[in-house]
Parts: structure tokens; sequence; C-alpha cells
């Protein structure tokens, strides 16, 4: 083994001569961690999580000092085992999400831990966005998009990280601080690490003065290339601190931190057409490429048969893949993109003689319609949803990147498909950016099975020889990682590889950055630390760690993330499965706080899942299992008598509103220390008093059934306002429109008290009750049921949808107020007022219920100016959570809350009280539920 890629020494000291400030080695925290979205698994010996550039360099010295590797994490999506170790693990995630756009948007300065849509969410407003564009952007981070030199869909080489990346604050191994873009960066550099700076151009020189070194270079990085390190710094840059900063790009964390990136964007081009083209064979579609990609195209996506069959067992396909009698077809999903309307039907004139002159299988045409091409997209994006969420239990789901030149391109597919049946994979996958020549393979591998590994060893080995044969890259854009560490010698040969230990060793002499990873002389290096997937539950089993969910979690920042709660079940279900008791029974004792009590069981993890898990199910689920008996019956009495129940919280909240603020809190923490803070909600000064009992309401021309939730029962209106019942109400006698509120009213819920704290007995008899009486309401589902608080009708929605679609009750409809508003009530009414700005709040429950468009359309009648700070998310406050758990709430709007707080606004409104509540609380802005202020300015 070479010196610069051998293991690292025996440390000098322990974790724990790390200190103990913002480090954790607590057994859940290591093993949540340790889990990415690859195949590969270390356990950390502890997690660092520091809040600044300075924390990082210090504790880089420390750790240089102890002799302990360290390793950088951030969004957790890499797919090559690049954020794993077994020493200690940094998260630079959660204290680094910081955004700055620079010049109206040409420029934009961000910090590691924020995530590529939250950085273009903030570009977009000025009419740009990053360059790369990877897949994952919902999780993906600036960090991991720097250390792997991510590109993807549409940016090329052209518009990657390495093209667009202007300058960073980097952290250099010894915990040296540069700022690249400073008048005396190179100064420093020189000064601090004289010889790095010498050695830089020593390697330059040694690179350049060998043609063979440079004829490799320059064919390699004309393509997709991140395996290895960015050796064509060498050749583009002379300055040492530029080569440094471009040898940053897609180091994977060997070489340092990327404190702070400054990118230059791009145009986003709001004008976009779409099509998807059928070619009988691989061949023909490989064959259209040149002209396609000369056409100007932005994006041209290959999907082989094989994913064609996938994608038509879709029943949302598109009806013309659908009716394809699929034998050896591929098709290419093409889009035109442009900044005004004139210069996308310019780019479709163009386009069209070529398009009509290829020899395809089935009609083409492009479309603008957003729905049309959203349905395309789902085609090809969702191949990975369809093949990791149909994978056997217990394996993995590989997602693997190769690139060769585009002429190679359908030969080396059809190779791909040779070896697929050769080693016997099922239903792999092959599709990509195919005016790359990059395209991804997808396969199921089980590895706690000799054989299975065996055959994935000898696959492997033959794909490594058809790529590299071809010409191409084993690595396109997900990074060497640990999968590929092992070949780079054989990809760039060995003075090109000597190159690249040298520079490892200039930087990193004692090997302790992210060790293993990016140059391996170890050839077995790839299976080493393979990670197993135990089947556990049904909720754990089809996860494919990615991570999307992470960034729309409330928990994220304070306990753990869904990703995190899935990945602990399975280690306890291994503990116990080898027989460690003592570890099974200590991650389950902190699970009970870190996994069940602090989720707040909001189902947004669903909405950004690849293979669509709700966590919430699974909390939910771990409640009702471990649900006190007593605590249950005394829930399901609640129910059989809610009208008392909810009156009695009403006036207790008044009583308590009445008192001096400290009586009731101090009354609340004794109860909590009593019996627990699962039991009793603390009181909070935010509170209301209590609001009026629910009364019933005849109309023979009711056209809708209107169900007040019985949150405005305990919780009264804020401020002098009249609450969203009375404002509904208003709003529909001004229009002319007749509803009706049910009898028994005061004793029905939507039932999600119980579900979301596991009460099944509470839950079944408030069940059969609401069914029973919507049913006969409606006159047998003849009238929809518009409720008033977005969580209630999405509770109403959830109760119908368990009952299951029994005979006794089909056909219940259940629509938000706001939807209901927009559609039946809005048109008949005339603004009068408008109010200059707002501040919304859209929630969890109006995101699933897909009302946020209805909720925006009424407070643009209202406001002028409607704003939704960037980090918008779900408040937390989930019923009584919020008060059973503050710490959570306060968590998940701390940053919202600042956004919304740099100036003032008119008017603060959401679609849910206790949202509103826990909005209220955050900001010491009033929120009101956005009816209320179209009845104002209706009147």
């Amino acid at each position: 083994m070479s010196l610069h890629t051998e293991a690292p020494a025996p440390s000098t000291g322990s974790i724990a001569d790390l200190g103990t400030e913002n480090i954790s080695t607590r057994e859940i925290d290591r093993r949540k961690m340790a889990h990415d979205a690859s195949h590969y698994l270390m356990i950390p010996e502890a997690v660092a999580t520091p809040r600044t550039a300075e924390e990082v360099a210090a504790l880089l010295r420390r750790s240089r000092e102890l002799g302990i590797p360290a390793t950088f994490r951030s969004g957790g999506t890499s797919l090559s085992g690049q954020s794993q170790s077994d020493s200690l693990l940094i998260d630079t995630r959660q204290h680094f999400r910081g955004i700055e756009v620079l010049d109206g948007g040409a420029r934009v300065r961000v910090q590691p831990g924020a995530t590529v849509r939250a950085v273009n969410s903030r570009l977009a407003a000025h009419g740009y966005k990053l360059g790369p564009d990877p897949a994952s952007e919902i999780a993906c981070t600036i960090g991991g998009v720097v250390a792997n030199n991510s590109s993807g869909m549409a940016c090329g080489t052209e518009f990657n990280t390495y093209r667009t990346l202007e300058s960073m604050v980097l952290v250099l191994a010894s915990g040296t601080v540069i700022d690249t873009a400073a008048s005396d960066a190179e100064a420093k550099l020189r000064t601090l690490e004289p010889e790095l700076f010498e050695g830089l151009l020593r390697l330059r020189g040694r690179i350049v003065a060998n043609p063979h070194s440079v004829s490799t270079i320059e064919r390699l990085f004309s393509m997709k290339n991140t395996m290895g390190y960015g050796l064509n710094s060498f050749l583009d840059y002379e300055n040492p601190v530029d080569i440094l900063t471009h040898l940053m790009i897609g180091s994977e964390g060997t070489l340092g931190f990327v404190a702070e990136a400054t990118f230059r964007t791009v145009p986003a081009l709001p004008k976009v057409a779409t099509g998807l083209m059928f070619f009988d064979s691989l061949d023909r579609a490989a064959s259209a490429l040149p002209e396609l990609v000369a056409s100007g195209l932005a994006t041209i996506e290959l999907m082989d048969a094989t994913s064609l069959r996938v994608a038509a067992a879709d029943p949302t396909a598109p009806p013309e893949l659908r009716g394809l009698e699929i034998a050896n077809h591929a098709a290419l999903l093409v889009e035109h993109q442009a900044r005004t309307a004139e210069e996308l039907a310019e780019k479709r004139d163009s386009s069209r003689g070529l398009f009509e002159s290829l020899p395809l299988a089935a009609p083409f045409a492009m479309t603008a319609v957003a729905k049309d091409r959203a349905a395309m997209w789902h085609l090809r994006k969702g191949l990975y949803t369809t093949v990791a969420g149909a994978r056997p239990s217990g394996t993995n789901a590989l997602l693997e990147d190769i690139v060769v030149p585009v002429p190679s391109l359908a030969s080396t597919c059809g190779e791909l498909s040779r070896l697929f049946t050769e080693h016997h994979y099922r239903d792999s996958v092959i599709f990509g950016h195919a005016k790359d020549g990059n395209v991804h393979f997808m396969l199921n591998e089980r590895f706690d099975d000799p054989a299975e590994l065996a055959r994935y060893q000898a696959f492997t080995e033959d794909m490594v020889d058809l790529v590299l044969g071809n010409g191409g890259s084993l690595k396109a854009e997900h990074g060497t990682g640990r999968i590929m560490a092992a070949f780079v010698r054989r990809q760039y040969g060995d003075e090109l590889y000597g190159v690249m230990c040298e520079l490892k060793a200039l930087i990193d002499p004692p090997n302790l950055l992210n060790p293993g990873v990016l140059i391996n002389d170890d050839p077995l290096s790839y299976i080493a630390d393979l990670k197993v997937a135990p089947t556990v539950e049904v909720e754990v089993d089809r996860c494919v760690e990615c991570g999307y969910c992470e960034p729309v979690c409330p928990s994220k920042d304070l306990t753990t993330t869904p990703r995190q709660r899935i990945v602990l079940r399975r280690e306890i279900a291994a503990a116990e499965a080898r027989g460690d008791a003592a570890l099974a029974k200590e991650l389950r004792k902190d699970y009970d706080y870190d996994g069940v009590q602090t989720c707040a069981a909001d189902g947004m993890c669903v909405t950004a899942c690849p293979v669509l898990i709700n966590t919430g199910d699974l909390v939910r689920r771990l409640r009702k299992e471990n649900a006190n008996p007593v605590a249950d019956l005394g829930w399901k009495s609640a129910a059989e008598h809610w009208s008392t129940v909810t009156v009695a919280g009403g006036k207790a909240l008044s009583l308590a509103k009445a008192m001096p603020a400290l009586l009731p809190k101090a009354a609340t923490a004794a109860a909590r220390a009593v019996a627990g803070s699962e039991t009793v909600p603390a009181y909070e000064t935010v509170l209301p008093a209590g609001g009026s009992k629910r009364k019933p309401l005849e109309s023979p021309a009711a056209v809708a059934v209107y169900f007040p939730a019985c949150i405005g029962t305990m919780f009264g209106p804020a401020g002098n306002g009249g609450g969203v019942s009375a404002a509904f109400l208003e709003l529909c006698g001004r229009a002319g429109v007749d509803v009706r509120i049910p009898s028994g009213i005061g004793d029905l819920c939507c039932g999600t008290p119980w579900k979301s704290k596991g009460f099944a007995k509470g839950y079944s008899v408030m069940t059969e009750r609401v069914l029973a009486n919507l049913w006969e309401a409606t006159g047998g589902g003849a009238l929809p049921v518009v409720c008033d608080a977005a969580s209630c009708t999405e509770g109403l929605d959830t109760m119908k949808r368990l009952a299951g679609e029994s005979p006794e009750y089909p056909g219940l409809e259940f629509v938000d107020s706001v939807e209901f508003v927009r559609d039946t009530v809005l048109p008949q009414l005339e603004v009068t007022r408008r109010l200059p700005s707002m501040a919304l709040h859209p929630t969890c429950s109006s995101t699933q219920l897909g009302a946020n468009e209805a909720l925006h359309t009424l407070a643009d009648a209202v406001a002028d100016e409607v704003f939704v700070p960037p980090s918008w998310g779900c408040c937390a406050f989930a019923g009584d959570r919020g008060l059973l758990h503050p710490e959570l709430t306060e968590s998940a709007t701390d940053k919202q809350a600042a956004e919304i707080n740099e100036r003032e606004f008119a008017a603060y409104a959401s679609v849910n009280r206790t949202c509103e509540i826990g909005m209220s609380k955050a900001t010491g802005h009033t929120y009101r539920h956005v009816l209320e202020y179209l009845a104002e300015a209706t009147r």
C-alpha cells in the first residue's frame, strides 16, 4: 500500500480529548448520523456539530494533534459512501445554512448546509438559479454539490459546480482558513502554507510537462467526470490559490472544508416545452443524439426498454406509452427552455423539421402545458421511486452512474443490459442524461448473502472493463466515494494516480480527512463496510435512506428526522438480531423522546419521499402500541362526551386567561412534573380564552355541509375578531351561498387527537359517530363537507380513508374552507378594503390537501403583497404537541420567524387555529385565519 493511501496512524488521543462542546457520543446520535443514501455503513465514535468556520478549524487542528480521522457530513444524499466515518463525523448542515443573494441574483454566496432548492427559491425572485441542477435538489446541500462537483440534467459540463463557482472560504486540514476572494489570499496561502503553495506549482509543472498526462486529463474532463481529483485544475489555472480552489471542488472532503461558496448563477428560463420521443431501438435513439444535441435542446433524457416497461405500469403514464407494445424500444425526453414565449416558439419552429425527419415509433409532439410536462417528468423521475420502492425486503437499492463518449452510448447501454442478464439482475433500469453520454442504472442487492456479494463483485469488474474500454469515466456525477476509490488508478494510470496521492499527502500528510475515500490502494475496499437492510416493518423496509424527507421535517434541528427515525428502527432490530440487548434497550429508551414524542406526525415527509413513506404513520402506530390503557379508556370516555369536554376546555382557558399568567403556568408545570410532559400540556400566555359552543344550522337550500372545527370551541378567536366560523358564515351569507351545520355538531371531531396520540378506542368511537352523522347531513354524500381548519379537513379525509370505502358511506367528500370559498364564494364578493401586506403561513395540512393555491388566491385577493418566508415549514404545534413539547415548535419556527420579523406586515394569516397560535408565539405577531381578513375586506 502506498504511503499516501494507507490507513491513518494510530491516534495518540481519544475522542474524549476533543472536549464535549457541540460533540455527542450518545449511541442514538452516532447511529442516526451513520446512515446516508449509499450502501455503506460505518458507526462514528462521535458526532460534532460546529457552528462556525472557526470552530471547524479548531476541531481540525485538535483532531490532527490527537491523530483522530474526521469526515464531513451535510445532506447525506451521497450515493457513493463519501460521508461515512468510524471516527469523528462533523455535521456541517445544521448551523451552515446562510444564503446571500448578490448583484441582483447574478451571484450568490452560500453556506454548505443550504439545499439547492432553498438557494434557487431565493434566486427565483431575481430570475436566476444555480448552474448545477441535481435531481436531489430538494435535499442535497451546497456542501455536497461542491464536494462532488455536481451537475445534473441540463447543466452538462458548461454550468456544473467547477465552471460556476467563483470563490470560497475554505478550511484546510491544518486548520488554516483562506478566503480565496480576498485580495491577500495568495500572500496568505504562501505565508501560512508555504509547502502547499510550492507543492501545487511543482505538481502543475509535472503534469504540464507530460503530454500523455495532459491528453488523458483533457479527454476525461471533456465529459462529465467526478472520478478522482479534479486534475484539470492544473491545466486551467496557474495561480496556486485558483488551483487549490478548484481542486477542492469534487474532493469529497478529503482536502478540507468549504465553509462558504460564491457562485455565478445562470438565468432561470421560465418558458419550457417538453416532449417524449419513442424509438424502436436504443441504437436508433442514440443515432439521433448528435443532431438533437446540435438543435439546442436543454435536456435529452434517455430511458431504455426496461425503464419504459416499469413506467408503463404507472396508471398516470401518458397514453402513447401505455398503448406501446414495448420490445426493444427506447425513449428520449427532450425539452426546450427559453426566456420568453417568442424565443420558445422560435426554438420549437427551428427544430420541427428535425423532429419530423426522425424514425420515431410513435407520434411526437412538444407541449408547454405544465400538467402534461409534469406527467412526462414524473415518468422519468418516477423510475427510481418505482424500482426502489418495489425492491425485495432486505435489499439495498444501488443507483450508479457512468459516462462514455456519446457515440459509444448505445453500445455501452446494450452491453450493460447484457451484463444485467449475465449476472441475474432482474428489472435493472438504465436512464440518464443522453446528451452528455451519462447514464444511471439501478441494481437491487443483498449484501448479507455471500453468493450475492460475489455476484456484485463480478458484475463490478465487468462493468469497469466495459466503461474504461469505451473511453469513459466510472463516475460522472455521484462522486468517487468508497465505491470507486479502488479503481481510480485503473482509470487514470500510474502517473496521474501518483499525482493524486502526492496532492493528498501535500494537504493532509497524516491522511486524517475522510481516509479511504476517493483514492484507496485496497482493491477490495469497495466491498468493505457494506450496509445490510434488515426486515423491520412496512413503514421502514421501503426506505432507501436518501434523506429527501429531512429538509421538510420540523424536528430536524431538535432530535431526529424521518430518515433517522427509520434507520434507528433498523439499528434496534439489528442489535436485537445479534443479541445486543443492552444496546437495543438504550436505543429504545432514547428513541421514545427523540423518535416518538418529538415527532409532529405532520406527514410533510411523505410530500418529499420518493417512495411515499409517511413516517408519521410509523410514529402514530408506535404511540398506539405503547398507549397507556388507562389513558386510552379516558380518551374513549372523552370521545363519548366530546361536547362537554370541549366546552369545559374552553371555559378552563377563559378562566386561565382571566388570572395572572404565573398562576396557570405554575399549575400546569406542577401537573407536568407529576403526570409527565406527555400527558399535561404547558400553559402559554399566547393561548387565547375559550371559544363558543358549536350549534347546528338548518338550511333547506344548502349547497354544502359546514363542519366548524372543535378547536374553535376550545380556543377562542384572536384579538377582537369573531373567529373563522363567524367569518365563514358571514362570507357565505354575503355571497348568497347557503350552508347547513349538522345536528349534534358539538360531539363531532375529525379524530386527529386520538389518532395522533395512538388512542384507538376513542378514535373508533369518533369515527363511527362522525361518518354516520355526516352521511345523513349530506343526504347520502350529495353535498360536500366543508371544514374551516386545514388539519381537521385532512383529519376527516383520513378518517374516511382508514374506515375504508364502506358501502354505508360512499361518496363523502371533504373540502377545506379556503378551496370552497375560492371556488364558490369569492366570485360573488367585492373586495372594498385591501391590505398593503400580509405574512402568510401555509400549513402542513394545507400542503398535503393541495389547498395552498387556494390559500394564496384568497391572500392575494385581500393584500397587495403576500409574503411566505423562504424557510417556511411546518410550525410543529400539531394540535397540542407544541404545548406538550414547546421546544419542538420553537426549533421548527426559529428561522422562518426571524425572516418574518425582518419587517412589519399589515396582517399575519394562516389556515388553522392551532398553527395560528404557534406562529403567534414564534413571531410575537397575532395570526388569524385568512377568511377573517377576507370577511373584513368585503364588508
